[in-house]
């Protein structure tokens, strides 16, 4: 007969051999499970949002992982529901993940036996409904992997695309499968000025073809018809009617618009937009977190245009609210808000104190270097305090982790090195000599 020992091995050799959330080694930081805490509910619970299920597993996960285990309970519970509603089925393949979930969650919270008959739903799911393609996952696993893995690293979303594409391989008829496929191709791209590759731009029309419905992917499209130089300012109009008229959710399409509006209508235009959005919907925090950002568009990056100070005031009326309804990631929201008091005429005092107030605050590497490049910026173009500025590039490079802002801050000390004007340029160039490169 088992030992008690030797049944909880073979137990968790079950549950890691699960494919589900708890094994697909997604470590988040504390700041990024608190950022998708924030991000997973502005998508909203529309019913007929065909990721619901995938929303509400994540959610789960993101819970345990934050130390709610009664939370992440609830969500699995709600994912279970909300597949059977989109897919018109009590059970399907589309379920191993969710019960390989709550096997995992089970087990921790010290149930043995129900965590047990998790794994046994999991098994008699997998008989039932096997794979197409014999050495491969099933679809329903490769799409739920594929759209969990686009929420975190640049390495895992290139993994995602893989996902995305083996599940489509299997079952190409799943339409919302492919648009997310093309989106997360898109989104490497995002900071490109040239736009897509040319196959890539036609996968993207393939997609907005199939996929009518999507507002988001054709916004997308639309820019990167603009990229090319096409006109399209009338077209973007007719989009924002459609989108406007949509339930108010992260993936409705009004973030990318904006943008659109901001680089190919005008900015005015652009914040007469979102100011409509709100108009009406007033409580949607998410609608005041794209006002907000539309606003300081306009104070900090546009050039031809000087902001009214009743354009400012709402800026900084809006971006004080945004702060107080997403009060565990507001760091970017707060860090735009010194910005924006550093270019009003009598902001001055507040910008350095919003800082003083985020350099004493306990941060993570990356948050930390987000803030140091920043107020370095800051000390340069809004304080002319050159040498202090120089002092907080070198603090944001000399933190050794991979991110936009440390290689900003090294080009920064090399541009000021190079033009050897600077008496700090030998100790510039000390520093950068022996820097270290992150692991």
């Amino acid at each position: 007969m088992m030992s008690a020992a030797q049944s909880q091995t073979t137990l968790e050799s079950k549950l890691e051999a699960l494919q589900c959330h708890f094994t697909w080694d997604l470590e988040p930081s504390k700041s990024l499970l608190l950022r998708h805490k924030d991000k997973l509910e502005d998508i909203g619970t529309e019913e007929g949002n065909s990721w619901l299920g995938h929303i509400y597993n994540l959610r789960g996960f993101n819970q345990y992982k934050l130390g709610s285990t009664e939370d992440a309970q609830s969500f699995f519970n709600k994912a279970a529901e909300a597949f059977s509603k989109i897919r018109n089925a009590d059970e399907g393949p589309w379920l191993v993940v969710n019960y390989g979930n709550l096997a995992w969650l089970h087990h921790h919270l010290g149930d043995q036996a129900e965590s047990q008959v998790y794994l046994s739903k999991v098994d008699a799911l997998m008989n039932k409904y096997p794979s197409p393609s014999q050495d491969e996952l099933h679809p329903e696993i490769c799409a739920e992997k594929g759209w969990t893995l686009m929420k975190f690293s640049a390495e895992q979303k290139k993994e995602a695309a893989d996902y995305f594409q083996r599940a489509i391989r299997m079952q190409p008829d799943m339409v919302e499968w492919n648009t997310s496929y093309v989106l997360g191709l898109v989104n490497a791209f995002k900071h490109s000025d040239t736009g897509l590759e040319a196959d890539l731009l036609e996968k993207m029309r393939m997609a907005k073809e199939l996929d009518p419905e999507n507002l988001y992917i054709a916004v997308y499209y639309l820019e990167h018809c603009a990229k090319k130089g096409e006109r399209i300012e009338d077209e973007a109009r007719e989009l924002a009617r459609k989108v406007l008229r949509n339930p108010v959710s992260s993936y409705s399409g009004i973030k990318p618009l904006i943008r659109v509006y901001r680089n190919y209508v005008s900015i005015d235009e652009t914040i007469d937009l979102a100011e409509e959005a709100l108009k009406t919907h007033p409580d949607e925090r998410y609608l005041k977190r794209c006002a907000a950002l539309c606003y300081k568009w306009k104070i900090i990056y546009v050039r031809d245009s000087r902001p009214k100070p009743s354009e400012i005031d709402r800026a900084i009326s809006l971006h004080k609210e945004v702060i107080a309804l997403y009060p565990h990631s507001s760091l970017v929201k707060e860090l735009d808000l010194a910005n924006i008091f550093a270019k009003s005429k009598y902001g001055q005092a507040e910008a350095e104190q919003i800082y003083q107030e985020l350099l004493k605050s306990d941060l993570e590497p990356g948050d930390k270097q987000m803030l140091y490049n920043n107020y370095a910026k800051y000390l340069n173009f809004d304080r002319q305090d050159r040498n202090k500025s120089i002092l907080y590039h070198m603090k944001t490079a000399a933190i050794l982790h991979q991110s936009f802002f440390r290689g900003n801050s090294i080009k920064v000390l090399e541009r000021i090195k190079n033009n050897g004007r600077n008496r700090k340029c030998r100790e510039i160039e000390q520093f950068l000599k022996n820097l270290q490169e992150p692991q």
